[in-house]
């Protein structure tokens, strides 16, 4: 770990030039006193680093000194292609790698290339979760044991929580790859019920086994696959058609051109998944939307609209004889203030 550590520092001055103390102790998460140590040990090696007092003071490099030490660890090789998506690199243990292998990246590249690099990262920024995704989230418990599945090639026994009856499941399946999708992890995986997609999230436990996973098909390939499957998904996904009326808002949040009638509406087909989804999504539109088909769909929608209107009347009313009760005692209250009233002074 120490080892590590040193050449990260190394690598850090060789980078940036000057560093302070406490600069180094903050990208390294240790103490100052750390540093003070681990510069020490890095002089009696035989680098010519130096350091200076004072308020432009810090540690640096001899100039035009450059270390070699710019090779890739496998773990530093992996996680250098998930250098767009740090997060994803820390979920899956591979955070520190990622940062030591940029680190000997910038390294090895002629000055003018890391100045570019440095401009690039400072100015463009990745950030593949959706904006309604869950802030914060955790990785869920049993991504490592996932990850290390996929990169050992080792088979998994899992117990999954699935969205059809029976909804928990238990499968042995041979892992083929980790797909990171609008912020959520998902396991591509071949069993005895042929190549399925398992969320990582619905993992409720998993036996990492002590054998190797079947082969993956002749000619799998992990990205071609997974296009493939949100082709076949979005295909089945809206198999319905909703003819509605639109407002202009509600044509602008459905991402429908407006085309409207004279009394300012805009009538159009809508795909839909089934009545259940499509009842949920147009209720969000509110009043901005009127269904005229499929019958069903409308009716069920004009049934929630009576429950929540009654609902809401019950409210008021409630409210409303709430007030009433309360007249006659703020009227006697009001009857006996004014009589103990003081009279005008003399």
């Amino acid at each position: 770990m120490r080892a590590s550590r040193l050449v990260t520092l190394l690598l850090l001055l060789q980078n940036r030039g000057r560093m302070t103390a406490r600069q180094l102790a903050a990208e390294l998460e240790v103490s100052v006193r750390t540093v003070y140590r681990d510069v020490d040990a890095l002089a009696a090696a035989g680098i010519p680093l130096y350091g200076a007092a004072g308020h432009a003071g810090g540690y640096r490099l001899v100039d035009g000194y450059r270390t070699r030490l710019t090779g890739l660890t496998g773990d530093e090789a992996q996680a250098a292609f998930l250098a767009a998506l740090p997060d994803a690199a820390a979920q899956l243990g591979l955070g520190e790698a990622l940062a030591t292998a940029q680190l000997k990246l910038h390294a090895a590249l002629p000055a003018e290339l890391r100045e570019h690099a440095g401009r690039i990262r400072e100015r463009f920024l990745l950030d593949a979760p959706g904006w309604y995704g869950d802030a914060g989230r955790t990785p869920h418990p049993h991504l490592a044991d996932v990850a290390t599945a996929v990169w050992e090639r080792r088979a998994l026994l899992l117990r999954y929580r699935r969205w059809r009856a029976p909804e928990e499941i238990e499968r042995r399946v041979d892992p083929y790859g980790l797909v990171l999708k609008a912020g959520r992890w998902y396991l591509v995986a071949g069993g005895a019920t042929g190549l399925r997609t398992y969320r990582v999230d619905q993992v409720l436990g998993l036996c990492l086994l002590d054998e190797p996973c079947a082969a993956a098909p002749a000619g799998f390939d992990l990205a071609a696959h997974w296009h493939a499957s949100l082709a076949d998904f979005r295909a089945r996904l809206h198999t319905g058609e909703a003819l509605v009326r639109l407002t202009a808002e509600g044509a602008r949040r459905l991402g429908v051109t407006p085309d409207a009638t004279p009394d300012g509406w805009t009538e159009a087909r809508i795909p839909i998944e089934s009545v259940d989804h499509a009842h949920g999504e147009f209720l969000r539109l509110g009043t901005g939307i009127e269904v005229l088909s499929p019958p069903e769909l409308r009716d069920r929608i004009a049934a929630t609209v009576r429950t929540l209107a009654a609902r809401y009347r019950a409210q008021e009313d409630t409210a409303h004889r709430t007030v009433l009760r309360k007249v006659p005692q703020v009227v006697a209250a009001a009857a006996v203030e004014t009589e103990s009233w003081p009279g005008p002074s003399d």
